[in-house]
């Protein structure tokens, strides 16, 4: 039997951490699967959009004079480039709003997750999730363009504005503005436990990246002694080198769900020593028992 890991609780950041892995590992096979349902078809178009970006990088870099189709490839760069910019866009959207809505199914119902429901929330909070999104994305935009610091400040807090919008079920402004009530006296603990997160998932993110830096030098090692100019600029954007960053950004997309799990335990952390949700919650469900 899994075990059942309560959200709507104070935590220190040792528990959050700690947390954040057993959810995932008690919760892989039915998390991911979700995920992939969902999102996997945004993915896919995203990997595949990026795979022949890859290639036609490749293909204008090798100054080939040969082929008939040079007119068209920086149209067809552009093109795929643009499709590339909405798939990411819309995969990273849609794995957001389905890590909260699996969550808030998951700590409502005990453990127990209502697919359906799930997707139909994803769907419906679409566009909210856009323009939040667009919001905060500005806001700290702003704030690094001004000493940069505004932008570190911003960032801890507008990442909680995304579960304040699924949890409180505020609208796009409500969530924004609120999020900065939520984190008042709590910012350093947030700010810290964000960083180490960020910490561990860089680092694992590095570690999938190396294959492919790793090809690549070999590659170009073994061309140094080339005069053709195609074999020494386009030659390292082969099948295998494209395959070796396509796989390196699917797990980096991947990964990008442990800070997702991890900043709805934090709101869950602070939404507690706030609100008192999940402790009034546990009071009431214990004056049922007892009058059954």
């Amino acid at each position: 039997m899994q075990q059942y890991i309560e959200f709507k609780k104070q935590r220190e950041l040792g528990e959050i951490l700690s947390d954040t892995f057993g959810f995932i590992r008690n919760q892989f096979q039915p998390f991911f699967g979700t995920i992939l349902k969902i999102v996997g078809p945004y993915l896919l178009v995203m990997l595949i959009s990026l795979g022949f970006y890859y290639y036609f990088i490749g293909d204008m870099f090798s100054f080939s004079v040969e082929t008939s189709n040079d007119f068209f490839n920086p149209i067809m760069m552009v093109l795929v480039f643009f499709i590339f910019f909405l798939a990411i866009i819309a995969a990273y959207v849609m794995a957001q709003a389905t890590v909260l809505f699996y969550i808030k199914s998951y700590a409502n119902n005990k453990g127990v997750i209502n697919f359906e429901e799930i997707k139909k929330n994803v769907y419906t909070h679409f566009w909210s999730f856009i323009g939040l999104g667009l919001l905060v994305g500005l806001s700290i935009m702003v704030g690094f363009i001004f000493c940069i610091i505004p932008g570190i400040y911003l960032y801890p807090i507008l990442a909680l504005s995304f579960s304040v919008m699924v949890f409180n079920q505020k609208g796009v402004s409500e969530a924004y503005g609120y999020s900065f009530t939520l984190i008042k006296d709590n910012w350093w603990i947030t700010f810290i436990t964000f960083f180490v997160i960020g910490i561990i998932v860089g680092i694992a993110s590095y570690a999938f990246s190396i294959p492919a830096y790793i090809y690549m030098m070999v590659k170009m090692g073994t061309m140094a002694g080339e005069t053709d100019p195609v074999a020494l600029t386009g030659g390292i954007f082969d099948p295998i080198y494209i395959l070796l960053n396509l796989l390196s950004v699917s797990v980096q997309f991947l990964l990008n769900i442990i800070t997702l799990v991890a900043g709805v335990l934090i709101y869950f952390n602070l939404n507690e020593k706030k609100n008192f949700t999940g402790t009034y919650e546990r009071i009431d469900n214990l004056g049922k028992s007892s009058e059954g």
